[in-house]
């Protein structure tokens, strides 16, 4: 009973298997001997033709040619089963895949009678698997191609994966790196603390990010992003961590170089503060070196800017020390103008003169690198020292940070140079480089503030050159330059420390001495005289100059910088109107004086252009010294003022041109003395002609000769009615205008008289080119003709002049009677002078020539000597 039941089990059992599973009998050489519904509906079998096909028939043409094949039939007639995933081929070539099992089925001896195959159909889940596979080839494709560093590790922190991109950026494989932290691996800097929290986040299913500098297997650096994502398991819990780490070197090093550095020039940080920044993010970004930034000046000079970490002692060592071809690594390099790397300092010959400097510091090798400027030259070098010599290497890291600091370090000494210069034209004297006048007031007012504070005098020196206008004039402007260059060179040899020195304008130089006692400013001032007036070579030419000073004392002569200027400015002039070369120190005579000039200066600016006739014209009569008859007359202005009474010619005339007012009083003169001559001769008096002296400034105006003939025809007179008296320093006036409008004047047919000739700058080549028709010989001749010979000889020579020049010569001041005989004895043919008629008002002179029927020579006991005409 039980054995019948444990068949029908089995054929229970058989019947159920029979209905879900495909199953098949092959005999041992592989013929079908058998196949279920299902297996037929498997392979597309019709259940005739089922028993006409073999195993072979359902395999594809690759596994028949393989080795592989007959060893899995040969290994079922030896009894071994075999089982797998097998691929078959159906009736209609349609290929399926099969989790296939094959048993050897055995007879009562142990024999294999045949073999038994159960299959089920996988061919979804096998295609499913391939393109899983297919996807994760792509991805590990994308992943090795990629230049991100990827790194997959588990749970415990240790490295699984990395694929090839972490390969290329660090060096390692995979084998040398599977089962290690990455961070003890690429971040041995960072903390214990940081792991802790690091894995505490991933724990927590939070992903990392952090920007931070990594370290690859030859030492080499980056800046990464790194990002690291936890993956979970199907609990939840945290499996494996894929982190990505992507180079950002270069564009931190901008961001973090640039940003700071440029937001440090922006608020207008110093150049040294600057550059000191850079090295220290530099040395922050890569320990193993020590950054220096060195200045190579126009002349070829280091100049130490910034090394934070290198000892004072050793840069200022360095000051100074000329570029060249065996000069360490910096100066080689801007000699050279290319990087220089120097492996061993102690064995390098470019260090010979300089390893001992650096060496006891612990410094072995140096890597330099030119700064080159705008044009392309040297301004500086930027240098890495080295420690260790291993660590001396072209690496790209490296090599960013080089290029990126020397491109800051330029633009930084670039703006330098560029506010430097801005500030040279700002405060500085272009030509001397002396501080120009805002600067010269701001030190001299912060030397002001201290010696109040310290209770100390200050001597201000106001210097004006000699004669300068001369040599500009003589010799031309370049010369001139020359001169003030060399001036201004003299001036700050003789400056101490706490003085300075500028130059104001033209040739006026100003000196601030500090702590100046009367025995100091004495000492500066003479090594300044004997300075100025050594042997000077300019071009070809030498000379000698020298300066007229004027000084004023800080507190007793002002207590601020513009009231000493001006007093030390006006002590000046007195000492050039003392001789020149001569030194003056201000009083307060001098103030006075001073005082009183301005007002006089005021008081003559509103005569001239008052109605109230303070300014008027008096008339010295001319004479023929051989009829004794008028020859014309010279207008000579008188200043009457109102509570200042007569102020004398020789007082006002100078004031006139010192203050600009000539030119105004020479065109006053000219239409007065026309107007006084047309009404003389509408009351019938025969005044044959009117002089009036013009300085040289009156001809620098080209509208002259349109406004002398404006004023001859207003009043109906001839050109030749007026004549014009010029003074012989309009020989050496360089105004392009000068000459023109003289010609321009003698066109117009009004006489030229050249006035007190034979004193100052007489040539013959300079009386050549000027159109005058008449001389006047100056007083000072005349006044020693009784008792000098020499005198005698020159009226003589000057009356030759003038007669081989067909030119009238006029004899001045004459005042004796012997004087009279013996100019008229030597030929001269006019004269005038206090012997004939003192300078007369108008009305005067119309009284005179009425009652003189011919003009008498007066008694030289009548001559007023007191009231000359100068």
């Amino acid at each position: 009973m039980g054995e019948s039941e444990d068949v029908h089990t089995q054929v229970t059992r058989f019947k159920a298997l029979d209905r879900v599973m495909a199953l098949a009998e092959f005999d041992l050489d592989g013929r079908l001997l058998h196949a279920n519904p299902n297996y037929r509906q498997l392979l597309q079998l019709d259940q005739t033709a089922s028993l006409a096909v073999a195993h072979r028939d359902f395999c594809p043409p690759a596994l028949l040619a393989s080795a592989a094949y007959p060893a899995m039939w040969e290994r079922l007639r030896n009894g071994q089963a075999f089982s797998g995933e097998v691929e078959r081929v159906r009736s209609d070539g349609s290929r399926c895949w099969l989790e296939a099992t094959y048993s050897p089925a055995l007879d009562e001896h142990g024999r294999v009678t045949h073999v038994v195959k159960v299959a089920s159909d996988v061919t979804d889940r096998h295609t499913q698997s391939l393109a899983h596979q297919a996807y994760v080839e792509r991805l590990a494709l994308v992943a090795d191609v990629s230049d991100t560093a990827i790194i997959i590790s588990d749970a415990m922190s240790r490295i699984l994966f990395v694929n090839r991109g972490f390969s290329r950026m660090f060096g390692w494989s995979l084998a040398e790196v599977q089962g290690r932290a990455p961070i003890d691996l690429l971040a041995p800097h960072l903390s214990a603390g940081f792991a802790e929290h690091y894995q505490a986040a991933l724990r927590a299913g939070e992903p990392v990010v952090r920007e931070e500098i990594v370290v690859g297997k030859n030492g080499q650096r980056y800046w990464s992003k790194v990002l690291s994502n936890p993956v979970p398991d199907g609990d939840g819990a945290w499996q494996y961590t894929v982190t990505t780490l992507t180079d950002i070197t270069t564009s931190k090093m901008h961001e973090v170089l640039q940003r700071r550095v440029l937001e440090a020039m922006a608020r207008d940080c110093p150049l040294v503060e600057v550059l000191e920044m850079v090295c220290e993010e530099v040395e922050r970004m890569a320990p193993e070196v020590t950054a220096s930034v060195l200045e190579v000046d126009a002349c070829g000079k280091l100049h130490p800017l910034a090394s934070p970490c290198l000892p004072a002692s050793y840069s200022m060592q360095l000051d100074g020390v000329p570029i060249g071809p065996c000069v360490g690594s910096c100066g080689t390099a801007a000699w050279r103008n290319e990087p220089v790397v120097v492996h061993d300092i102690a064995s390098d010959p470019l260090w010979q003169d300089f390893k001992h400097l650096i060496l006891p510091l612990g410094y072995t090798a140096c890597w330099s690198t030119p700064i080159a400027g705008a044009e392309g030259k040297p301004i500086g070098t930027f240098a890495f020292y080295y420690r260790d010599p291993s660590t001396v290497v072209a690496s790209a890291y490296h090599q960013r940070l080089v290029d990126t600091c020397i491109d800051l370090c330029a633009l930084a000494l670039e703006r330098e140079k560029a506010r430097s210069r801005i500030r040279q034209l700002a405060f500085y004297d272009g030509l001397t480089g002396l501080p120009n006048r805002s600067l010269l007031l701001a030190r001299a007012e912060q030397v002001l503030t201290s010696a109040t504070t310290n209770h100390e005098r200050v001597a201000v020196l106001f210097v004006d050159l000699d004669r300068f206008k001369q040599v500009n004039d003589s010799m031309g402007h370049p010369v001139g330059d020359d001169l003030l260059c060399a001036v201004a060179e003299r001036i700050k040899l003789v400056l101490r420390n706490g003085d300075t020195a500028g130059r104001l304008s033209g040739d006026e130089f100003v000196l601030v001495l500090s702590e100046g006692d009367a025995e100091q400013v004495g000492q500066v001032i003479e090594r300044l005289q004997e300075q100025l007036s050594a042997p000077l070579t300019l071009g070809d030419t030498s000379m000698v100059i020298s300066a007229s000073i004027g000084v004023a004392m800080f507190p007793d002569d002002g207590r601020d910088m513009e009231t000493l200027l001006h007093r030390a400015d006006m002590a000046m002039y007195q000492a050039k109107s003392a001789g020149r070369g001569r030194v003056s120190f201000f009083s307060s005579e001098m103030n006075r004086l001073a005082q009183e000039r301005l007002a006089l200066e005021k008081a003559l600016r509103e005569a001239l252009h008052s109605e109230r006739g303070c300014l008027h014209l008096h008339y010295q009569p001319q004479v023929d010294l051989k009829t004794g008859s008028l020859y014309g007359v010279e207008a000579l202005a008188r200043w009457t003022h109102p509570t200042l009474g007569m102020i004398a010619p020789a007082r006002f005339i100078p004031l006139a041109e010192e203050c600009g007012l000539i030119s105004d009083l020479g065109r006053w003169a000219l239409k007065e003395a026309c107007s006084q001559l047309a009404q003389w001769r509408a009351q019938g008096l025969e005044v044959p002609a009117v002089a009036v002296n013009l300085s040289p400034s009156s001809f620098h105006n080209l509208d002259l000769p349109r406004m002398i003939s404006a004023t001859l025809d207003c009043h109906a007179l001839q050109p030749q009615d007026l004549t014009l008296e010029l003074t012989e320093s309009i020989l050496l006036d360089t105004n392009p205008s000068t000459m023109q409008t003289i010609h321009a004047v003698h066109a117009s047919g009004v006489r030229l008289s050249m006035d007190d000739f034979g004193t100052g700058y007489s040539s013959l080549s300079y009386l050549r080119r000027l159109p005058v028709s008449e001389l006047k010989l100056d007083r000072s001749f005349v006044s020693d003709l009784e008792h000098d010979e020499a005198a005698q000889a020159l009226s003589r020579a000057i009356l030759g002049i003038g007669q081989s020049l067909d030119l009238t010569v006029v004899a001045e001041g004459v005042e004796t009677q012997v004087q009279h005989v013996m100019l008229r004895d030597q030929g001269y043919p006019v004269a005038q002078g206090y012997l004939f008629a003192q300078p007369m008002a108008p009305q005067d002179l119309a009284q005179w020539l009425q009652t003189q029927s011919h003009i008498a020579p007066q008694t030289a006991e009548k001559i007023q000597h007191k009231n000359r005409d100068c």
